[in-house]
């Protein structure tokens, strides 16, 4: 991770070692059909981290901070991870564990649904 000033979206290390097996093996995977062989060299924590910043502020992605990897990189990842379904593969598992944490089973055993139009 590069060495900058935390901002308030950033992960801690506790909530960063939940995702990063996640994405450690996406970027794995990425890595073995890429024909050099060689990761990028962006660290996926920053990606994540510039992630939740654009989400929290709510700025364009072009108004990134300079401290992050540039937008077009952080961008990238994004559109990647949203289309491959990593992004809502964490969002079901990170639910799972606060199920689990209060009590619950990981998964939901009833569902409601409202057809108000």
């Amino acid at each position: 991770m590069t060495p900058r000033p935390a901002y308030p979206s950033d992960l801690s290390d506790a909530r960063w070692a939940l995702i990063e097996p996640i994405l450690a093996a996406w970027r794995k995977a990425r890595i073995d059909r890429r024909p050099t062989g060689k990761p990028a060299p962006t660290d996926l924590r920053d990606i994540f981290n510039a992630i939740l910043y654009l989400n929290r502020t709510g700025i364009p992605w072009k108004y990134l901070p300079h401290d992050f990897p540039p937008h077009g990189t952080v961008y990238s990842y994004y559109a990647a991870w949203r289309d491959e379904g990593i992004l809502a593969q964490l969002g079901y598992q990170l639910t799972g564990l606060a199920r689990v944490k209060e009590g619950r089973s990981p998964e939901p055993t009833a569902t409601i649904i409202d057809t108000q139009t």
